[in-house]
């Protein structure tokens, strides 16, 4: 008898990188996450369809990703990419001896196959890849805010609009239907509160309420802002991953105690008045993954990610031991590592298990289990992982206590009977704000709110505008759009590509000044639009009137 599901909740999800600089920063990110995780991944699901295997899970694309996985320069690039692994892996098998040489024709073959995979069974089709798996049942594919925009500390409710309202319409584009779930970027939340404006006091609706506008049904929350108590774990800083790097760089403030809710993330519950659900992170399942600590990809059998070769860049090496130096890695063994991610799929699922029977006997009622991870963990950072979650999907879908759900069909199936008053909170350091801002990031965020009034002022003054008028206002908003992404701050904060970060930031910064100084001065030059929209050519069908004003509500 199924006493409750299961759904993983997969956040995709690459900074625009497109013709904007190569490895180790650049459009390689998109290549290189491709190679490791996405199209992996595919070719797990593939073959878990052509096993019959009923599996259910939910993936988050987000729109700029999207759109850079459906350009036909970066997936022609992507193409020369594998190519060129390929033939560094085949060079490596005449250069190395051993157990060395053993793993570089592992990579090649395995090179071959992705390559082979991509050109032929997709047709350089990836985004039709993932619509079609969407399409058949097997996905529910979540939206996301157009740039990964960090919501919460963007100045004015026409941005917030705009990243939402934008990355729905891309959304439909891409996949032929209007999206049921939404991943906040960062997980980060903002809720109704006042502010003193020109015409006095008004209310800035919740983050909710921009969803529901959009027909949304379910959102994702990290854990403690659902039960209440510190943060802990990923938010804590406990993380294998990019958000590894952030405490060690700063004294972070101390995360504040929520109270205890007497909620749980088991169960869906509506924010505040809205029609749309929240479902916090699963808190036990994430440690597992996420804990550097304690974590399956700490495993010593496991590939080491940080240790490269010095001539083709490939892993050669395994974790060994988390207190290893580096030059003392032992070599990586890809069937003992591969064999383990079997006996790391049965300790889950029988977790998974637990969790589920603990509730069904507790509160009675079918709960969910939402394990909420970046997919970039998985092939990338845990190079293991993608056959880790292949191997738990196949078991789950056998399990006679748990259901194989998405976090939409759930809250369909299972509507919450209860509401919620979410705090502000993101699943970053602290699980607050800080990782974005911060000492080192607070010049960024004048610039952006400026920007924000004056793409409102642009829309005011222009709303029929055509021609090259209207294309130098649709650049502007790309250009805004793409300076309001988390991934600029965030960078700055890890120290991981400070200054390409700073440089991507100013770069996006400047081209939306000049658009919007070449509109206001009556001045538009529609060669230097075009050149502008050549390199950050995305959201091709942007409307920059969805940066009008949004009214307040007076109180």
């Amino acid at each position: 008898m199924k006493q409750g599901a299961f759904t993983f909740v997969l956040h995709s999800h690459i900074p625009y990188a497109r013709r904007a600089g190569r490895w180790p920063h650049g459009e390689e990110w998109v290549h290189e996450a491709a190679a490791d995780t996405y199209l992996p991944l595919l070719l797990a699901l593939h073959d878990l369809r052509a096993e019959d295997v009923p599996f259910r899970l939910t993936i988050g694309i987000t729109p700029v990703l999207a759109e850079q996985l459906a350009d036909p320069l970066i997936l022609d690039n992507l193409r020369r990419y594998l190519a060129t692994r390929r033939d560094a892996a085949a060079a490596d098998v005449a250069r190395l001896d051993g157990r060395g040489a053993r793993v570089a024709a592992w990579y090649r073959d395995r090179y071959h196959r992705l390559l082979a995979f991509l050109t032929g069974e997709l047709n350089l089709d990836v985004i039709g890849a993932f619509r079609t798996l969407q399409d058949q049942g097997y996905l529910d594919i979540a939206a996301g805010a157009a740039t990964h925009g960090y919501l919460p500390l963007l100045d004015r409710d026409s941005s917030v609009y705009a990243q939402v309202h934008v990355g729905v319409e891309s959304y439909r584009r891409a996949f032929g239907r209007p999206p049921r779930a939404f991943w906040l970027p960062e997980c980060a939340y903002r809720p109704a509160r006042y502010r003193e404006g020109p015409e006095g006091a008004y209310l800035r609706p919740g983050l909710e309420r921009f969803l529901a506008d959009r027909g949304i049904r379910v959102f994702f929350a990290e854990t403690h802002t659902v039960e209440g108590g510190r943060p802990a774990g990923k938010a804590a800083g406990d993380a294998v991953g990019p958000y590894a790097a952030v405490p060690r760089r700063y004294a972070v403030p101390p995360a504040r105690p929520v109270e205890p809710t007497a909620r749980t993330a088991h169960l869906p519950y509506r924010v505040e008045a809205s029609p749309v659900a929240v479902i916090g992170r699963n808190r036990a399942t994430g440690l597992q993954v996420w804990s550097a600590r304690h974590g399956y990809p700490g495993d010593p059998l496991y590939r080491e990610f940080h240790k490269r070769d010095g001539v083709s860049g490939l892993h050669y090496w395994r974790v060994t031991g988390q207190e290893t130096d580096l030059a003392e890695k032992d070599v990586w063994d890809p069937a003992a590592a591969f064999a383990r991610t079997e006996e790391h799929a049965r300790h889950f699922c029988e977790l998974v298990e637990g969790l589920t029977t603990g509730f069904w006997e507790r509160d009675g009622r079918y709960g969910i289990v939402a394990a909420a991870y970046d997919t970039e963990l998985f092939g990338h950072w845990w190079f293991e992982g993608v056959a880790w979650l292949a191997a738990v999907l196949r078991r789950l879908a056998r399990s006679p206590v748990v259901e194989l759900t998405t976090a939409a069909d759930y809250v369909e199936r299972h509507p919450p009977e209860e509401a919620l008053s979410l705090p502000e909170s993101s699943w970053g350091q602290g699980g607050g704000h800080f990782t974005w801002q911060n000492v080192d990031t607070a010049w960024m965020w004048p610039a952006v709110h400026a920007a924000e009034r004056r793409m409102e002022r642009l829309a005011a003054a222009h709303p029929q505008a055509a021609g090259a008028v209207r294309a130098a206002l649709q650049q502007a908003a790309r250009e805004l759009l793409l300076l309001q992404s988390s991934d600029w701050p965030f960078l700055i904060t890890t120290g991981q590509a400070r200054d390409y970060a700073v440089a991507r930031f100013q770069g996006h910064l400047e081209r939306f000044q000049r658009m919007a100084d070449a509109v206001e001065a009556g001045a538009v030059d529609a060669a230097a639009v075009q050149e502008l929209f050549a390199l950050d050519n995305v959201f091709p069908e942007i409307d920059h009137r969805s940066f009008a004003r949004r009214e307040p509500v007076p109180v």
